[in-house]
């Protein structure tokens, strides 16, 4: 999935160069490029699939150049993750019935990739040998409000466990109430199953999606499928495959896994896992001189020099035509800030 725009991520994140495109860690590939590499160890490149906005068609050819055209779908509106989903799963059906499939977005940042390939070969093992909705569960660290909460229930197979609850974004005391129990796992986002079961489960709980795309059914895997989803794919209701299915059926189970994951979703988790100078700060390919500065992350245009003084746990991200400073504690307001430009200035700084 490689269509969300990561407005948290703004101004470095703007809508014609989202965030997944971008080399934030300084690897030289982007998140999305480096998601493209971490799943070829368990699925062959021709049976991998990008579903994306439309307007991000170039860069997904240009940053994933060995990707078979037909492979990537282009969505004409924005309609969260189950639709997306949705067309996917219809698509890979239609070309092969039999088949299984992950879902993964392309912006989240792994690590212990050999950890990940066991896993999701695991998953595939555990989905093809029933009608299965696999989710993947990581063991939390902290007391994060930000990520979504799966408890778990009986051992099904190893580790891999039935789902008890869904519990989405907890605020702080419910969260270190999740941790202490040691009932609760991160729901990553990342799901396994084959496409005939999703497909099921989305008629069941999601009719007003599978609706619109039955409508087309002969259509997926044909020439014509471009022009369908082109004239009924907005039609479809915006919700996420987590409030449309997973929090509903009861064949919901999650495997535990031990790889490093961090959904990357906001400034402070990118300066959690970016290395830091000797004064705690971290410089995103950058030139920066500080005093008595620490905890802040600088996103500099690398042609600039940063002098700051007396700053803390503070977030300085320069585009050039943006210039945001902001507390790290209060980057939840980000999104509402993007709003303000938008109401103040239009589309010109988004």
């Amino acid at each position: 999935m490689c269509g969300g725009v990561g407005s948290r991520f703004w101004p470095y994140s703007r809508e014609d160069c989202p965030k997944q495109f971008i080399d934030f860690l300084g690897t030289g590939r982007s998140l999305l490029q480096m998601s493209y590499d971490r799943i070829l160890s368990v699925v062959p490149k021709e049976n991998i699939v990008v579903v994306t906005n439309g307007k991000y068609a170039s860069l997904i050819k240009e940053q994933l150049p060995d990707l078979l055209p037909h492979n990537i779908l282009l969505e004409p509106a924005r309609r969260n993750t189950a639709p997306c989903i949705a067309w996917a799963a219809y698509h890979i059906h239609a070309l092969d019935p039999e088949a299984s499939m992950i879902v993964t977005p392309s912006d989240h940042l792994i690590t212990g990739e050999a950890l990940f390939a066991e896993s999701v070969t695991k998953g595939f093992e555990f989905v093809e040998s029933r009608d299965a909705l696999l989710t993947l569960g990581i063991r939390p660290v902290r007391p994060e409000t930000g990520y979504g909460y799966i408890q778990i229930d009986k051992e099904v197979a190893p580790g891999i466990r039935s789902v008890k609850t869904f519990t989405e974004k907890p605020n702080l005391e419910l969260a270190k109430v999740f941790l202490e129990t040691g009932e609760f796992f991160w729901n990553a986002g990342i799901f396994i199953w084959r496409t005939k079961t999703i497909i099921e489960a989305l008629r069941k709980y999601d009719p007003d999606v599978t609706g619109i795309l039955d409508r087309g059914l002969d259509l997926f895997g044909t020439p014509e499928e471009t022009a369908f989803i082109d004239a009924n794919f907005a039609s479809c209701p915006a919700n996420s495959i987590d409030y449309a299915v997973m929090e509903k059926a009861d064949n919901v189970y999650v495997e535990t896994v031990s790889f490093g994951w961090n959904d990357l979703g906001t400034w402070s988790a990118l300066f959690d896992n970016s290395p830091k100078n000797k004064d705690g700060n971290v410089a995103q390919n950058c030139h920066v001189l500080t005093y008595d500065c620490t905890g802040n992350i600088f996103a500099i245009k690398p042609d600039k020099l940063v002098v700051a003084s007396g700053l803390k746990d503070y977030i300085i991200a320069d585009t050039g035509d943006v210039l945001l400073i902001c507390p790290k504690a209060q980057e939840q307001a980000i999104k509402l800030m993007v709003n303000d430009a938008r109401v103040a200035f239009g589309e010109k700084y988004l």
